[in-house]
C-alpha cells in the first residue's frame, strides 16, 4: 500500500528530527570557548545541562497532548451536537471514554533510569564519534532482551536471539574500529575512546532498565505514549535541574571537560555561552528535535508500523555516520561497514522485519496488522530518550 503525503511526511520528520538530536549534541560539544575567567579556550563539555535540555525538549510533549486531548472532545461535543440536529429522536454519540486514573509516581523509577542513562551517554558522546555512540546504541536491543525474560517471563524466538547474536558481532566490529582507527576525532586519547564506548553500553543497560519498568508498570495503564514521555520528562528535568546544585562540587577527573575539574559547571556552560552564541543555537537544536522526534516516532508507530520506525531509526544511523563524515568530524573506517551491515540485521530480525516482508508477499498490504503496528511500543528505544 502506497504511503500518504501526510505518512510521508512523519518518515521524513523522524529521520530528519533524530539525526539533528545527536548531530546537534555533538555540534556544541566541538565548540571551544572562553569560560568565566576569559582567558584559555576549552570545549564546550556540559553533559548533564544537555541532559537537562533534552528532559525539557521531552517535557514538551506534555502540552502537546493536553492540546491534542482538548482537541478530540471538542471534534466529540461537535459531532454529538451536529448528530442531534440532524435527528432529535435518536440517541446522541456516547461521550468519549475516560482516561483510566493512574498514579503519575509510576513513572519516577523509569525516569530516575532514563535521567542516569542519559547522562550517562551524554558524557560518552564528548569521548567518541557521533557514529560510534549511534552505532552503540543499537546495543539496547541485547539488554532489553535478556531483561524482559528474567523480568517480564517473556519467551525470545529464535528471530531475537539471532538479532541479539548479530547486534553482538556488530558491536564487536564497531568497537574494533574504534580500537584501530579511533575515528573520533574528538580530542581524547585512545583511552578515553574505550571509556566513552563502555559508558554507551553502560547507559543502554540503564535504559533497558527503564523499558521494562515502563512495560511492567505503566503500559498496563494504557497511558498514552506523549503522556508518558512528557511525564518521565518533567521529572527527568526537576530532578536534574537540582542536581546541577551538588554536580558542580563533585570531582570528576578525566571524565570532567570544565577547567574546575567537577561533574558539571553550569556558570562555566553560561559564560561559554554568552562567548559563543552558536552552542545556544546547537543546545535548541537537540532540545527542538527532541520533542519532534518523539511525537514523530510515536506517530509513524500509529499511523505505519513499529517495524517501519525500526527500519527508519537504522536510517537515522546511517544518516548520522554520513554527516559526520562529511562535516570530517571523524575518519572512515572500513570496519564500520560490516559492523553497522550486522547492527541493522540485527534490530531487523530482532524486531520481527522479516515477519513484515512475508506478509508483504502474501497479502501485498505490509505493516497493516493492528499487532504489528502495537508490537514494539515496549520496546522502542527512542521512546523516553533521546533518547537522540
Amino acid at each position: 500500500m502506497a504511503w500518504s503525503r501526510y505518512q510521508l511526511g512523519l518518515a521524513a520528520l523522524m529521520l530528519l528530527t533524530g539525526s539533528i538530536n545527536t548531530l546537534a549534541a555533538k555540534w556544541a560539544d566541538n565548540f571551544s570557548a572562553p569560560g568565566c575567567d576569559g582567558k584559555e579556550e576549552h570545549k564546550f563539555q556540559h553533559p548533564f545541562l544537555q541532559a537537562a535540555g533534552m528532559f525539557l525538549g521531552e517535557f514538551s510533549c506534555l502540552p502537546v497532548f493536553y492540546l491534542l486531548r482538548l482537541r478530540d472532545r471538542r471534534r466529540a461535543h461537535r459531532d454529538r451536537d451536529q448528530d442531534r440536529d440532524q435527528d432529535r429522536d435518536r440517541d446522541p454519540a456516547p461521550a468519549p471514554a475516560p482516561s483510566r486514573p493512574f498514579n503519575a509516581l509510576l513513572f519516577l523509577p523509569p525516569a530516575l533510569c532514563d535521567m542516569a542513562g542519559t547522562s550517562i551517554m551524554y558524557v560518552a558522546l564528548n569521548m567518541t564519534s557521533a557514529s560510534s555512540f549511534q552505532m552503540l546504541r543499537g546495543s539496547l536491543i541485547i539488554f532489553t532482551g535478556l531483561l524482559s525474560v528474567a523480568f517480564l517471563g517473556r519467551r525470545l524466538e529464535w528471530s531475537h536471539w539471532a538479532g541479539i547474536l548479530l547486534t553482538i558481532l556488530g558491536l564487536a566490529l564497531v568497537g574494533l574500529a574504534d580500537l584501530r582507527g579511533n575515528p573520533g576525532g574528538t580530542g581524547h586519547g585512545l583511552a578515553d575512546v574505550i571509556t566513552g564506548d563502555l559508558l554507551i553500553l553502560l547507559a543502554q543497560a540503564i535504559v533497558s532498565i527503564q523499558m521494562v519498568l515502563e512495560e511492567k508498570f505503566i503500559f498496563s495503564h494504557d497511558v498514552h505514549p506523549l503522556r508518558a514521555v512528557g511525564t518521565e520528562g518533567l521529572f527527568g528535568f526537576s530532578i536534574l535541574a537540582l542536581l546541577l546544585v551538588p554536580l558542580s562540587f563533585i570531582p570528576a577527573g578525566r571524565l570532567s571537560g570544565n577547567p574546575r575539574g567537577v561533574l558539571e559547571d553550569p556558570a562555566d556552560a553560561w559564560c561559554q555561552i554568552r562567548r559563543e552564541p552558536l552552542i545556544l543555537a546547537a543546545l535548541l537544536g537537540n532540545i527542538g528535535s527532541i520533542s519532534f522526534f518523539n511525537f514523530a516516532g510515536i506517530s509513524v508507530t500509529r499511523e505505519l508500523s513499529a517495524t517501519t520506525r525500526t527500519v527508519l531509526d537504522s536510517l537515522r544511523t546511517l544518516l548520522v555516520w554520513a554527516l559526520s563524515l562529511a562535516l570530517r568530524w571523524e575518519r572512515f573506517h572500513a570496519l564500520q561497514i560490516p559492523g553497522f551491515a550486522l547492527l541493522l540485521a540485527g534490530a531487523a530480525l530482532y524486531n520481527g522485519l522479516h515477519r513484515a516482508l512475508r506478509g508483504a508477499r502474501n497479502t501485498g498490504n505490509a505493516g497493516s496488522d493492528p499487532q504489528e503496528r502495537e508490537a514494539l511500543l515496549g520496546g522502542d528505544g527512542d521512546g523516553g530518550n533521546i533518547q537522540g
